[in-house]
């Protein structure tokens, strides 16, 4: 997830360019970059590393005036973070720059395609090649405009791209497709960015692109139209004023990352799914550098994390050991060496972090590839420690995220796991192809169903005002609810500061049920019915809690009445298989703990005592 400006108009383009992607470095800070139209050329200057980098660069070697521009502050996909693979990318002749937000799929064709006709490309990057086709293109006699159209209906996977024309200096032309665009629209200006953050500071009035449309920008106003050059349709688009100011910009409106990051969420699923798998449902992991015929050798796995990615980890045990009926065990990845572990080279380790950095998770695959057991990392960090050391990485594509709790990261997780198993399925045999494929349209489903529980948050809201003086705070669960219960008790404790415990719901009588007083409230995460009689099982916790007194939150998907009579507050759940009820079950107890932390004036963002990574053991 990269930062994306871009500029036409009376400013000095470099001054708006860069301060617009001071706003947006949140999106990406591997390297930095800006491109100018001076004179009929195209300018650049970018550097790796965060935009401070680019500020010395430019103090020691200023730019020239000019009023068209375009800028970018980059997290990684293809290619380290280096000069060369900062953008802008040029095209062949210098003519063309280009910048760009998302993966194109299909970019490895189209370079060697571009490279038999005798193009040189300098970078590692998938961005390269789009410079490279819209310099061809404009040198073929398109316009930048009618240039963009062509190279989108080529292009394949999800992107924004931007690109200027030194020969064409007062335009600036991008393309939308599942990924972040919008416009600002000034007097005498126009502007485009990944968030309206970069130009609040200068106007309010702002355009939503939609899917697959492409937008020219000037100084006098703005022109959309589709990919096949059409004038956009009315309502494709949205106009839209943007209702906060320049102190809130850096957040996009919301208080808090971690809210911001919450309601990500469904745009982070999306981009964990994106090209995973094939039009038939048949999965394909590019990233997992481990041959079809080692894991077919695999006996064990092992899914070491510490936190919320250890709650991941649970999750994936239940699904990865009913896909696959491989043994799955779940470990602390601080306790994983110390008890002296059995591996062979049958053993998958899984290790999954955030920011690939964890010392604890780091030390634990150093001892697992000691072993000679295969490590595969699951990860968020393009080129951080873990993927680096490890024998294959599977990337969530998340996009960066600042709050310290953990919210997308922790979906991107389940996502990951979900795929690792299922493509643990397909190598295996162990599930038919039309299986495999039915499970992956279920969760292609997921950002709809996520998007519809933040749609509905108000109800969690209430719960929290209401509750906005407790002291403890309970949640029970059973199957893959279990970890979402342990997860969201981890959300309180970060944020809230107060006690929180999640509990197995069939342990309730063996102890944690002394924990239960007079309107205590008790969260309690229900399977869907059919399963094994889970569901009933779960429906007894809840009436033993609350026949002591307890204020029971019940947490059920669409049509389960049975559990109504016993819910003092009911969150209704889209409905959704059992393996897949965290990634929905998990959304209102995020929402929970922000909100009441918030209204117990809490810094949510920077818990006290907490660091996003943990780089000491």
């Amino acid at each position: 997830m990269c930062g994306i400006v871009g500029y036409v108009g009376h400013r000095d383009a470099a001054d708006v360019v860069v301060e617009g992607l001071r706003r947006l470095e949140y999106r990406g800070y591997d390297s930095a970059g800006i491109a100018l139209v001076h004179d009929g050329h195209v300018v650049a200057r970018k550097r790796a590393g965060k935009l401070a980098n680019l500020d010395k660069a430019l103090a020691d070697d200023p730019l020239p005036p000019a009023g068209t521009g375009i800028g970018h502050t980059r997290w990684a996909t293809h290619g380290p973070p280096t000069d060369r693979n900062a953008h802008p990318h040029l095209g062949a002749g210098g003519r063309v720059a280009v910048v760009h937000n998302g993966i194109i799929e299909n970019f490895a064709r189209l370079r060697a395609d571009l490279e038999r006709d005798g193009h040189e490309l300098r970078s590692d990057t998938d961005t390269e090649v789009a410079a490279h086709l819209l310099e061809a293109a404009v040198e073929a006699g398109s316009d930048l405009t009618e240039a963009m159209q062509q190279v989108c209906r080529r292009l394949e996977g999800a992107f924004t791209l931007v690109a200027i024309d030194g020969a064409d200096p007062d335009r600036v032309v991008a393309a939308r497709r599942n990924s972040p665009l919008v416009v600002g629209v000034g007097e005498g200006e126009s502007f485009l960015a990944s968030d309206v953050a970069a130009f609040i500071e200068h106007t309010r009035d702002a355009i939503e692109l939609g899917q697959d449309q492409v937008v020219t920008i000037s100084r006098d106003g703005v022109e959309v139209t589709d990919v096949d050059g059409r004038p956009a349709e009315a309502g494709s688009y949205r106009p839209y004023h943007v209702d906060w100011d320049l102190s809130a910009a850096e957040k996009g409106g919301f208080d808090w990352f971690m809210r911001k990051e919450i309601h990500e969420q469904p745009a982070a699923i999306t981009a964990s799914m994106l090209g995973r798998h094939d039009a038939q449902g048949a999965l394909q992991l590019d990233e997992l550098r481990i041959s079809e015929e080692e894991l077919r050798e695999v006996d064990k796995i092992i899914l070491v994390g510490c936190g919320t990615a250890n709650y991941a980890s649970m999750v994936a045990k239940y699904a990865i050991e009913h896909w696959t009926r491989i043994p799955c065990e779940v470990e602390l990845a601080h306790e994983f060496r110390y008890r002296d572990p059995i591996l062979t080279r049958a053993t998958l380790v899984v290790a999954i972090s955030q920011s690939g950095e964890t010392a604890d998770t780091l030390m634990a695959i150093r001892h697992a590839r000691q072993q000679r057991a295969k490590v595969l990392a699951i990860c968020n960090t393009n080129g951080s420690t873990i993927p680096r050391e490890s024998d294959a990485v599977i990337y969530t594509h998340a996009g960066p995220e600042i709050g310290v709790a953990s919210t997308k990261g922790f979906m991107t997780q389940l996502v990951a796991c979900y795929l690792l198993g299922l493509y643990l399925a397909q190598v295996r045999g162990t599930k038919y192809g039309d299986e495999i494929a039915q499970i992956v349209g279920e969760l292609e489903q997921m950002p709809a169903y996520v998007q519809r529980l933040l749609d509905a948050s108000e109800q969690v809201h209430r719960l929290a005002e209401e509750l906005s003086t407790a002291r403890s705070v309970l949640f029970l669960g059973r199957h893959t609810g279990f970890p979402i219960a342990l997860e969201g008790a981890l959300k309180l404790k970060e944020l809230a500061y107060i006690h929180a415990e999640g509990f197995a719901a069939g342990e309730l009588k063996h102890g944690p049920i002394a924990l239960v007083e007079d309107r205590l409230p008790v969260f309690c995460v229900v399977p869907p019915p059919g399963r094994d009689q889970l569901h009933d099982k779960m429906v007894s916790g809840i009436q033993e809690v609350r026949a002591r007194g307890a204020r029971t939150i019940v947490l059920a998907e669409d049509g389960d009445e049975e559990v109504a009579p016993y819910a003092d507050d009911l969150i209704r759940l889209p409905r959704v298989p059992t393996l897949l009820q965290p990634m929905v079950a998990v959304v209102p107890l995020q929402l929970f703990a922000c909100e009441l932390a918030t209204r117990m004036g809490h810094d949510v963002d920077q818990p006290r005592n907490l660091a996003k990574s943990v780089t000491v053991e």
